[in-house]
């Protein structure tokens, strides 16, 4: 089993057409994902590496009624249509790459999903990857970068930083365990899929036996997930390293969600809250895997 890609998805990109968005279907369909269509204004007919490409999400989704999930790497300025687009076309999983989107537009994004029952993960997510199974986004770069870090287990990752959701499944891997699915969820200062969201379905997935996730200073996801764990919601051993531990306030950290304001949001804060609530905070990377094994009392996975 995984979370919310796995081999049935089936995949429509909006922007494949870009030097990016080619670059990214590429890498997914090296892992094995299967992509249906590409959807560019005005480029219908045209196709890339034997996938047609449409004019609209609706044409796509008429032509190939199995797409069941929609990866979008579209320039800011025209995400939030882009976004509209696919909720309106009733897909119900929608990676969401794009960086610098207005957070007016991103509010009224993550509102309209919620609405209407979609899974919006993003804006600035690096992508969802269930190994062996699918990709979104091309998490893990090429083909071999990928397999090497990434192998099939009993570990769910949350992160909001893509070199760091890589970092955590590398050393996973090399620990004798895997990964079930790994979701960078993105670094803006409003995303679409909470970490608590996410912990509820690892907490439902009969794969994943722990979830290890990377925060960061700013925000309130950390905090959320702390409120699920102190009412039961999430049983599992969770492990967590928090970034930022020495940022000043009002400094941003690496992404725009990641900068402590009016006193909030601070590193310690964050290792506070989840530590109360029962997780395993570690100092280190490299006290992830150890962490990992002695929270499921077996050792490595092998």
């Amino acid at each position: 089993m995984a979370i919310l890609i796995d081999e049935r998805t089936r995949v429509v990109v909006q922007g494949m057409t870009g030097r990016e968005g080619r670059l990214r279907t590429g890498l997914m369909l090296d892992a094995g994902t299967v992509v249906c269509a590409g959807v560019t204004p005005g480029r219908r007919g045209e196709s890339f590496r034997g996938i047609p490409v449409y004019n609209t999400v609706r044409e796509a989704r008429d032509r190939h009624p199995e797409i069941n999930a929609s990866f979008i790497l579209v320039p800011a300025a025209l995400a939030k249509d882009a976004a509209f687009e696919a909720i309106d076309a009733g897909i119900p999983t929608i990676h969401f790459m794009p960086e610098r989107v207005p957070h007016q537009d991103t509010m009224e994004l993550i509102a309209y999903a919620r609405e209407r029952g979609c899974l919006f993960v993003g804006p600035n997510s690096p992508g969802i990857l269930s190994p062996g199974k699918a990709t979104l986004g091309g998490l893990g770069g090429r083909i071999e970068m990928m397999n090497t870090a990434f192998t099939p287990g009993p570990i769910g990752i949350i992160s909001r930083s893509g070199g760091n959701t890589m970092t955590i499944a590398y050393y996973l891997t090399k620990a004798g365990f895997g990964t079930s699915t790994a979701v960078g969820v993105g670094g803006d200062g409003f995303i679409g899929t909470t970490w608590a969201q996410l912990l509820e379905r690892f907490e439902a997935d009969a794969q994943t036996q722990a979830v290890v996730c990377y925060g960061e200073i700013g925000g309130s996801n950390e905090e959320g997930a702390a409120e699920l764990l102190r009412a039961g919601g999430f049983t599992k051993p969770l492990i967590c390293y928090i970034g930022g531990r020495y940022a000043r306030e009002g400094m941003r950290f690496g992404h725009a969600g990641a900068v402590i304001s009016a006193g909030r949001g601070s590193a310690e804060d964050k290792r506070t809250a989840l530590r109360d609530a029962g997780a395993i905070v570690v100092d280190h990377f490299d006290d992830l895997a150890p962490a990992v094994a002695t929270a499921l009392g077996t050792g490595a996975a092998r």
